[in-house]
């Protein structure tokens, strides 16, 4: 990597670590506070939905945009704009405003996370997606295995408005390292005229996009159930407090940001097809494992496992998006495809949990999302398979045209 990509990416990590760890201070107490609001199971998956309903409509826009525009002013825009939403949650004094701070934060996640992904896919070196991709992701998992436990400790020590207050100030001191530290003319691999034939339905239309993103869709509607109501789950039935919380939201996290590296490493050398199926299926046992919990160090060792099987999975998720969004010149809106799953994902994964917990049971919840992870990595399996399989059958026929050839 030259030693401006260098620069780049440690403006990157940095903007998104302090951004994520100041998200992730908010998340686990949202369901606790909007309860305390009087929120219903169903009027809190909203206040989770309305963030992926804004960002589900416009990261295949600010991706694309991305690819044209250049990514800096995306993604300084959104940090700023995370920046000035945090403090809004300070004045919130019901339900109805909690969802509309949540839907505005979602269209400055849309300007960052995918055009973020795409400027690290711009500057990582041919061969090496998979490590450079997982060390990026350790970004994220480390904010989010950080951000909980530091979260539940100051609302324990100091109430919700300090927590607030420090997901604001963290948010500013990311958009201040992507505003003065990275470089004003974006790397652009591929020609601009590249960029602009390409529409995202037809990268949908590619057999390996539709794969991923099946598989990201289901493994983030898992992130949305258990991120929504393992909280409540956790205070209700084991009466935790909101530091121990904090540490069991982590723990998931924070094994799932720690095997990103070696994960990514093997993704580059291994087959990835294979580690995204195997994670998949350590996932559906960690979501299930949750529903037969009986005592607080049961859903500690369950979202261990989901850590586990996330951990394995998404390093090749994303090295295999990044040789994608090479190959088809449009990296911003590859990422911003993927991107759409996963707020599509989180979507589904807060509305199942909240009726769940309305009409039948938070475990109820849970063994739902364990078969929508099961189907979705079934079928992940099944059209890579067939992708392979198509791609071989066209490899022999092109090596046979050329064997004629010569003949």
């Amino acid at each position: 990597m030259q030693n401006t990509h260098r620069k780049i990416f440690l403006a990157l990590f940095l903007s998104i670590f302090c951004a994520v760890i100041g998200i992730g201070i908010v998340v686990p107490l949202l369901p606790i506070y909007a309860q305390d609001l009087g929120a219903s199971g169903l009027y809190i998956a909203l206040i989770f939905s309305s963030f992926s309903i804004s960002r589900t409509f416009l990261i295949p826009l600010f991706g694309k945009l991305s690819d044209k525009k250049g990514r800096k002013p995306f993604i300084v825009t959104g940090l700023f704009l995370y920046a000035v939403v945090s403090f809004g949650f300070i004045i919130a004094g019901s339900v109805t405003s909690l969802i509309a701070i949540r839907f505005i934060q979602g269209i400055a996640s849309a300007m960052i996370m995918p055009v973020t992904q795409a400027y690290i896919g711009d500057i990582t070196p041919k061969g090496k997606e998979g490590f450079f991709m997982g060390l990026f992701n350790l970004s994220t998992f480390f904010g989010l295995s950080i951000g909980p436990v530091l979260g539940g400790v100051i609302k324990d020590s100091f109430g919700y408005s300090f927590a607030f207050i420090c997901m604001g100030v963290l948010c500013l001191i990311a958009f201040f390292v992507s505003l003065f530290f990275l470089p004003h003319n974006d790397c652009k691999k591929k020609d601009i005229h590249n960029v602009e034939s390409k529409k995202i339905i037809s990268i949908l239309k590619d057999k390996m996009i539709i794969g991923l993103f099946v598989f990201r869709f289901v493994y983030t509607t898992s992130i949305g159930v258990v991120w929504c109501f393992l909280p409540i789950f956790a205070h209700d039935k084991f009466n935790m407090s909101s530091s121990g919380i904090g540490i069991l939201v982590m723990l998931g996290v924070f094994i799932s940001g720690i095997l990103n590296i070696p994960m990514g490493y093997l993704a580059d050398r291994l087959n990835k097809t294979v580690m995204i199926i195997v994670g998949g299926v350590i996932v559906c046992c960690g979501v299930y494992s949750l529903k037969m919990a009986t005592e607080s160090w049961h859903l500690a060792c369950a979202n261990i496992a989901f850590g586990i099987g996330g951990g394995i999975s998404m390093p090749s998720v994303m090295a295999l998006a990044v040789i994608k969004g090479n190959d088809v010149g449009a990296m911003g809106s590859v990422m911003g495809v993927l991107t759409m799953s996963h707020s599509l994902g989180m979507l589904i994964g807060a509305i199942l949990a909240g009726i769940s917990m309305d009409y039948l049971t938070i475990e109820t919840g849970f063994l739902f999302c364990s078969w929508i992870m099961f189907t979705g990595t079934l079928i992940c399996f099944i059209i890579m398979l067939y992708d392979r399989k198509y791609k071989k059958t066209g490899e022999n026929k092109i090596e046979s045209l050329y064997e004629n050839d010569e003949l």
